[in-house]
């Protein structure tokens, strides 16, 4: 089920149903913060999604993150965008910030899996050549 952590954190198993739930719950709190910025008058709508995609990318594994982004995307459309909570056709400066977001978005789910495969790295132990110890030097 878990796997090794990083600063006390679990990381899930990347295919298994809790990292899809996790994903979920990630976006719904998301989804809240960017609620209260877009009540506080920010035209930012990505904003609170993307660290939050890089947190999930880094703790869930990349397919939970990449279905939260994808879940992401029509729901911003569907409830920050005006008209709210209606689907309208999109301008050209709305069409360009959810393009600016599926590439913001696959760059941070892209380093986070890096992230997160150089923890398990470090947790083996880094690495090693058979034979070979840390405190030895080659030269």
């Amino acid at each position: 089920m878990r796997r090794t952590g990083f600063f006390g954190v679990s990381l899930v198993r990347p295919w298994s149903w809790q990292a899809f739930v996790l994903g979920c719950v990630v976006v719904v709190v998301s989804a809240a913060l960017q609620g209260i910025c877009v009540a506080l008058g920010a035209k930012l709508y990505f904003a609170a999604f993307l660290p939050s995609l890089f947190v999930l990318g880094l703790v869930a594994g990349a397919p939970a993150a990449v279905v939260a982004a994808l879940f992401t995307i029509p729901l911003v459309w569907w409830a920050f965008i005006p008209p709210f909570f209606e689907f309208s056709a999109l301008s050209s400066a709305n069409a360009d910030s959810i393009n600016l977001f599926c590439l913001l978005a696959v760059l941070l789910i892209g380093l986070a899996d890096l992230c997160r495969e150089t923890i398990k790295i470090i947790s083996r132990g880094g690495l090693k050549s058979p034979g070979e110890s840390a405190a030895t030097n080659p030269q």
